[in-house]
């Protein structure tokens, strides 16, 4: 089966898939489930603790009626470390580089591990934890025998409430954006490269870091392939367009979303257009310098010569439907959240409703978008397979973390914005930067809350919100691993013929180009 075939079997697959899933739906709301799922959120019937009740006539602990005091022990972040160290250090042993690269070796790493934090609550945890699905409340461990309500409390936590809104938003902007075609090749001049740059950092707020990577990364490489210096191209659309640009709107970057899962209102993160500016433009203008006056001038003339002859402009196809269904995804994201009413009305969208809505804009990209654009994209899942597979284990195994950071958090000396905006930013380049915003966004809160701290956005103090959000974005740019795209676009890069720095050779371009950036930015606007 030729792979243009192969490619459409696999999104007829898909496209059926989708349409089982809504017909679920559906007849889910026939009965009212979804419907009951938003009052709970609504009008907080969810609130009365879950309580596994005694036996032979034994009370409550008096947890059930009060603040958590206790959290798993400091060892249960074990699995969670494991699996992030296995992102950062599997692909990177020859003896583990290959057999890293199946999702299904991904699956079994992230699942096994998983499946050992809920072995944990299952059998040994012995205090409440704050449950947040379908809306906050306390859950209560079992006096009588094994944890089986509790530990579906933190399943759900994990998955029903950030796992499945998360994955399907990117899922939903991979897919739609991956059937635009760009192709191209105009003169690589400086000034061209710039523009790509910057075009790539204002998309990446409002279609996502993934959609704009994937939708400039070909037409880039197309537009620079006479030329021989094109790596530090490459490692400045990493800076730009895989990270720094995506702050403006919680589609923009994972850890954004992740926050507005949490409370963070839609549109509050256009506060931070300020920093975006300031690191963006930095970065644009070290990048027209550098090539301007070091390596075009130092390209031979018979590749500058090329460069300038042959010469395409840029073709665009698949634009109809697709456009106009990401911007479906950003109105999705916006106005159906079923914790805030519509607009203009007192009705509150159904649960789930968010996510179905962009499953059906997937489904029609699918059905009416330019086949042939997709193909010629080379466009295939294995990339949001990768994060799928990954995330369910990451999602479950930071549970301990996230319920230990929420008792301990205030006793961790950190209270200042600039602490907050390095240490955030620091795991973020070493760890996925995802997790790492919502353990410092945990951190932040308690810390909020202990102290009594205003305003706040989301129960957190805003000044170390800004904080955390801009070292999540921003720090995920200082190595490969600190955000998904930044391997995806090396690995594009690789196979076009571009030879990428290593691990270690990425990060001295991080650490002389961007620690610096952050820095002035710490005392510009921290």
């Amino acid at each position: 089966m030729s792979d243009i075939h192969r490619s459409s079997a696999t999104n007829r697959a898909l496209f059926l898939a989708i349409v089982l899933v809504m017909g679920g739906y559906l007849l889910a709301a026939v009965f009212q489930l979804p419907q009951y799922g938003t009052e709970l959120i609504v009008h907080g019937d969810a609130h009365e603790p879950v309580v596994e009740f005694p036996a032979d006539g034994e009370s409550a602990p008096p947890e059930a009626h009060g603040a958590v005091h206790g959290h798993p022990p400091y060892w249960m972040v074990t699995p969670f470390a494991l699996l992030l160290g296995a992102i950062a250090v599997l692909p990177l042993i020859p003896a583990t580089e290959h057999w890293w690269e199946s999702n299904l070796h991904r699956f079994y790493v992230a699942g096994g591990l998983a499946a050992i934090t809920l072995a944990y609550y299952l059998s040994l945890h012995a205090d409440p934890i704050h449950a947040h699905w379908p809306a906050p409340h306390l859950a209560l461990p079992s006096v009588t025998g094994l944890n089986v309500r509790l530990t579906g409390e933190v399943l759900a936590n994990a998955i029903f409430n950030e796992y499945i809104p998360f994955i399907v938003l990117l899922f939903s902007l991979y897919t739609i954006s991956g059937g635009i075609r760009i192709e191209g090749d105009l003169p690589a001049h400086p000034l061209t490269n710039c523009a790509f740059l910057a075009t790539g950092g204002l998309l990446a707020s409002f279609i996502g870091t993934t959609g704009a990577a994937m939708l400039l990364i070909r037409v880039l490489l197309e537009t620079n392939r006479e030329r021989k210096h094109v790596k530090h191209t490459v490692i400045f659309f990493i800076f730009i367009v895989c990270n720094c640009g995506g702050c403006l709107l919680p589609i923009g970057d994972p850890p954004l979303f992740l926050g507005y899962l949490m409370g963070v209102p839609f549109l509050w993160t256009m506060v931070l257009w300020k920093e975006w500016l300031f690191i963006n433009a930095s970065l644009l203008i070290i990048y027209l310098l550098w090539d301007l006056y070091w390596y075009y001038p130092r390209e031979q003339p018979m590749d500058i010569a090329r460069d300038e002859t042959r010469v395409h402009g840029l073709r665009f196809s698949g634009v109809w439907p697709n456009a106009l269904l990401l911007v479906g995804v950003i109105l999705s994201v916006a106005l159906l959240d079923p914790g805030k009413t519509f607009p203009g009305t007192d009705w509150h969208p159904w649960m789930y409703l968010r996510e179905i809505a962009q499953l059906a804009l997937v489904a029609i990209s699918l059905s009416l978008g330019n086949r042939q654009a997709r193909w010629a994209n080379r466009f295939n899942y294995a990339a949001i397979v990768e994060v799928a597979a990954l995330f369910f284990g990451i999602f479950i195994c930071m549970q301990p973390a996230l319920q230990i950071l929420s008792v301990e958090g205030p006793n961790l000396g950190l209270g200042k914005p600039w602490q907050y905006f390095w240490a955030t930013g620091t795991l973020s380049s070493v760890l996925d930067n995802a997790p790492t915003y919502v353990v410092f966004f945990e951190t932040a809160k308690a810390f909020t809350e202990k102290f009594g701290l205003s305003p706040t956005v989301a129960g957190i103090e805003e000044h170390l919100l800004i904080a955390i959000s801009l070292g999540a974005v921003f720090m995920g740019a200082n190595t490969y691993i600190g955000n998904g795209p930044n391997f995806m676009v090396k690995a594009i890069a690789e196979k076009s013929g571009v030879r990428m720095p290593s691990f270690f050779g990425y990060m001295f371009y991080s650490i002389v180009i961007l620690v610096p950036l952050f820095i002035l930015t710490t005392f510009l606007f921290l």
